[in-house]
């Protein structure tokens, strides 16, 4: 089956880029690092947790909708769907996160994030090749010699392990998650340069298909895009759920500054309508309406279809992420 992250990664590369051809996925990949709640709630008044299988039939809809170009899984999660055929037919591409350091790790009651990220992988590839030809590989640079120089020597130990197998992957880099000694406005230059040094040791063999990075600011983010644009094509990470204009302004205004994926998972996994909030996204990409607007469209689609909302129109109207509000 014809994938459309495909396609549009070669308009990307050859300069032909379009805003209909911004790669969206959905990352779904939660129990990698969330655990027993990582899927949100069962039900809106319910206090039990999602269940894997009512998880997998929310990740097997959104696949049905065609709005994504991924779906990014755990392996668990791949196997489970990849082999009863859901994307055979499908234009969305099934990956599957490769590594899980321990920066994503989110066990309840646990204190992984007061120490610098460490690597780790529990995806095995000889099994995931039978599965998806695409995966997530993380890596986190911490401004502290030990870690930084494990993570990339377990890089290139996977890239040696993936040689020759056919599997390709993309490369997310987190914010150092500790105090790093650098001033918090200087992160983003440090983050900038540690990612483009990483990559310059690298033949096309071993590029990642695209990035997936946090959004630190406008300035930041055409730093890093129009630093080496059709090689490294940057894609953004989601973060925190966020109101639904929080949602909307960090693809408008990512896609504004170059980046031209979105990788978005408690953004989309949280809200109350999944299907139409990507199709809102869309919209937004696309010029065809604004995020405010596209706010109140939303609302009124959840009070058409009965459809309780998270936040009241004029609350979920705001922008609460602080470095979004340089762009308004």
């Amino acid at each position: 089956m014809h994938k459309s992250l495909d396609a549009k990664l070669a308009s990307i590369r050859q300069g032909r880029y379009r805003p209909r051809d911004f790669i969206i996925a959905d990352a779904k990949d939660g129990d990698m690092g969330g655990g027993v709640t990582a899927f949100g709630p069962a039900s809106e008044r319910s206090n039990r947790s999602r269940s894997k299988p009512a998880q997998l039939t929310a990740m097997r809809a959104i696949v049905d909708t065609d709005l994504v170009d991924v779906m990014l899984m755990s392996a668990s999660s791949a196997e489970a769907l990849v082999r009863v055929g859901v994307f055979d037919r499908s234009p969305v591409t099934p990956a599957v996160r490769l590594n899980d350091a321990t920066d994503i790790w989110g066990a309840r009651h646990s204190t992984y994030k007061a120490s610098p990220a460490q690597d780790f992988r529990s995806a095995r590839i000889e099994r995931i090749r039978s599965l998806v030809d695409l995966g997530l590989y993380s890596i986190t640079f911490s401004n502290d010699i030990e870690s930084d120089l494990a993570f990339l020597r377990n890089f290139h130990r996977f890239l040696d392990d993936i040689a020759g197998t056919g599997v390709r992957y993309f490369l997310e880099v987190f914010n150092p998650q500790i105090d790093v000694g650098i001033d918090a406005d200087e992160i983003p230059e440090y983050f900038n340069d540690c990612v483009v040094r990483c990559m310059a040791g690298l033949t096309s063999e071993d590029m990642p298909q695209f990035l997936k990075i946090p959004f630190n600011g406008p300035r930041a983010m055409e730093d890093i895009c129009g630093y080496d644009p059709q090689r490294i094509i940057v894609g953004v990470l989601g973060g925190g759920a966020g109101t639904t204009r929080d949602t909307l302004e960090l693809i408008r205004q990512s896609e504004k500054y170059g980046a031209r994926v979105a990788l978005f998972g408690r953004k989309i996994q949280f809200s109350e309508d999944p299907e139409q909030l990507l199709i809102l996204m869309r919209g937004v990409l696309q010029g065809e309406i604004g995020t405010a607007d596209a706010v109140k469209a939303f609302h009124q689609h959840l009070s058409d279809t009965g459809k309780s909302p998270l936040r009241r129109l004029k609350e979920d109207l705001e922008v609460t992420e602080t470095i979004l509000k340089h762009d308004l």
